[in-house]
């Protein structure tokens, strides 16, 4: 069937059929599922009787659902202090990272390690850590003479849980700014040098204008990763027996969709949750042509 076809032609006919499987899973699995999801929010469904429309109901309802307005204020909470802490400690551990010492492959893979760590495996291994009877982080402050703290209680999960997830992201933001800082050329630092600069003001001066293209694809990534929090909240948390007291916009889907079985408010949540990443993503498109520069 290919032998009669012109050698351009052939060449495109084997790109569809090995971009085939990919084109499938895209077309069905994602935006089959956003249509999907767009579709449940105009009904009421709780998975075991037929679904009935309700139109626009289930975001109406939003309004006045205490849980969501809840889940919401946290994840604002969340998302205001996790963006920055991330960006700031992942420039900071890749300016170290990018240095000529001794052993640097082998501290940026350790810095990397939870990146690529089960969040599971790594959400149980914290929750030893925080303990309140054995937990290693109570142990320390016991024997330095204090008092053991709860720190999955409704009054500490939220920024315990923060801990976790900022730990996990340095390493991603690390790698992403050590390619920033590496594709600076080094005469800029040497003509600096020359003139007698130190190192702050190499730092202000050369480094950060010129790294703007990184910290502004971080933001994007650590405000997504921000909103879209889930698998440590879900493991600490529910295994503390908190779990209201740090839920989250992807929490309080899960929890509608597979505790309460309403599908419908589940999948309104879902595309309002879509809609806030859109809108923020707009406004840092905007900001991009002021404060990124680009070499």
């Amino acid at each position: 069937m290919l032998s009669g076809l012109k050698p351009l032609g052939r060449e495109r006919l084997w790109v569809l059929l090995l971009l085939a499987p990919t084109l499938l899973g895209l077309i069905f699995g994602a935006f089959g599922s956003v249509l999907a999801t767009v579709g449940l929010s105009l009904f009421k469904w709780d998975l075991l009787t037929p679904p009935v429309y309700v139109g626009l109901d289930n975001f109406k309802a939003l309004v006045n659902d205490d849980l969501f307005l809840d889940s919401l204020s946290n994840t604002v909470k969340f998302s205001f202090t996790y963006v920055p802490l991330v960006i700031v400690l992942s420039l900071a551990v890749a300016l170290l990272m990018n240095r000529k010492i001794r052993g640097v492959s082998f501290f940026r893979v350790v810095f990397f390690l939870p990146v690529i760590s089960s969040a599971v495996s790594v959400g149980l291994v914290w929750l030893w850590i925080y303990s309140r009877d054995t937990g290693l982080l109570n142990y320390i402050i016991v024997a330095l003479g204090g008092e053991p703290v709860r720190w999955l209680s409704k009054q500490n999960a939220l920024f315990s849980v923060i801990i976790v997830n900022v730990w996990g992201a340095i390493g991603e933001g690390m790698i992403i700014f050590l390619a920033g800082l590496q594709a600076i050329p080094r005469e800029l630092y040497e003509a600096a040098q020359v003139d007698g600069a130190t190192e702050w003001p190499i730092f202000r001066r050369i480094t950060l204008p010129l790294i703007t293209p990184s910290i502004f694809f971080q933001t994007i990534i650590s405000t997504i990763n921000a909103f879209q929090v889930f698998e440590f909240i879900y493991v600490l948390t529910r295994q503390g027996a908190n779990s209201s007291s740090t839920p989250t916009l992807v929490y309080s889907i899960y929890r509608n969709g597979f505790n309460y079985f309403r599908m419908g408010d589940a999948s309104a949540q879902a595309i309002v949750l879509a809609a806030i990443i859109f809108i923020l993503t707009l406004i840092y498109f905007q900001l991009q042509r002021r404060l990124v520069f680009y070499d």
